[in-house]
């Protein structure tokens, strides 16, 4: 049996211990010959395919590490066109693969399942700091990029504190506030502003008013997908050649230029960006994404292809690509987390 494996989207803390899982579960196991391929889907794309060797030494002390040891792309789409694909499976059989296993977000999870529909059997392993992936409760590196954004907030406090300010924090999380919204509370933020929930202006105000008479600060945690109460998200550019075309991103500063005239108290802005995503994966995710490779693992074995990984109800299982495929996991309205956050005074910007 020969497995490929890569890593496609951006990168994330804990990619490198489920290429670490993936690889000793097939070598231990099944004896399986494993082969990396790098930069993602470009690596099965252009004139002639970029892979390495993965071994057993070549993923040990990989565990701790961040990024991904195989490179990732998050432009490069096999199915583009049909020309693109017919070239990505040629490249797939020249290298004698007889399945593929594809780390990745909901778009790489979407390329997956039109290569399944090509024929080419794969199995896919849920990878998103936003957290938004269908049908699995908790991905890998979104703990690590709750961790980084909490302390993040627990930072900006002590200068809002110090100046009387209103301090704004910009989370990533696409169209999905599960980072805006878990980091906000462990964070003490006093409002936390999601993709989920239009923000009302004068609503925000009125608390950041209320807080300059008693406390003299405010932090405001907001997800870079919030918008104004019949406004648009803010969208920082497009890459027209992306599988995700929009990049969103400035919304923090969009709103402190709308509450500046409000308020007294100086407002600030800072976008925390890809630091989120960087770094070492937290002991959490650590274990995550060892459970999710050696998970995907079993899959390839048992032959049950064209499946996701998943994690429901704290148990490991797979959903069909189909059911996962050009889908975000939103944060429900009646979340606990959102009726917990009001009923402890958090304001969410309605």
């Amino acid at each position: 049996m020969r497995i490929g494996v890569l890593t496609g989207g951006g990168d994330c803390p804990g990619l490198n211990a489920v290429i670490r899982a993936v690889t000793k579960s097939l070598l231990r196991q099944c004896g399986a010959e494993v082969v990396g391929i790098e930069d993602g889907f470009a690596g099965l794309m252009g004139e002639r395919p970029h892979t390495r060797a993965l071994d057993w030494d070549s993923v040990s002390g990989i565990l701790m590490r961040g990024g991904t040891i195989l490179g990732t792309s998050n432009r490069a789409n096999p199915l583009a066109s049909e020309a693109t694909a017919a070239q990505t499976l040629a490249h797939v059989r020249a290298l004698g693969l007889d399945a593929l296993v594809a780390i990745g977000g909901d778009g790489t999870m979407a390329i997956a399942h039109g290569l399944a529909e090509r024929g080419l059997p794969v199995v896919g392993v849920p990878k998103t700091i936003d957290n938004d992936i269908v049908g699995c409760e908790r991905s890998f590196g979104f703990d690590t990029a709750v961790a980084t954004v909490t302390e993040a907030l627990e930072r900006v406090q002590t200068t809002g504190q110090s100046h009387g300010r209103v301090m704004i924090v910009e989370t990533m999380g696409r169209y999905a506030g599960w980072i805006a919204l878990e980091a906000g509370l462990a964070g003490a933020a006093d409002a936390i502003l999601l993709p989920e929930i239009d923000y009302d202006l004068a609503a925000v105000a009125a608390l950041c008013r209320e807080r300059e008479t008693r406390q003299r600060y405010t932090v405001v945690c907001i997800g870079e997908g919030a918008k104004p109460r019949g406004g648009a998200m803010t969208v920082e550019r497009r890459i027209a050649d992306s599988p995700d075309p929009v990049r969103l991103g400035g919304v923090a500063h969009a709103l402190r230029e709308q509450l500046q005239p409000l308020l007294r108290s100086e407002v600030r802005a800072t976008v925390l960006g890809h630091v989120q995503r960087g770094g070492v994966p937290t002991p959490f995710d650590r274990v995550l994404a060892t459970q999710f490779g050696n998970q995907a693992a079993q899959l390839v074995m048992a032959g049950r292809y064209n499946q996701m990984v998943t994690l429901q109800g704290g148990r490991l299982g797979s959903v069909p690509l189909a059911e996962v495929a050009h889908q975000h996991r939103n944060v429900p309205l009646d979340h606990p987390l959102l009726q917990a956050a009001r009923q402890i005074g958090v304001a969410l910007g309605d």
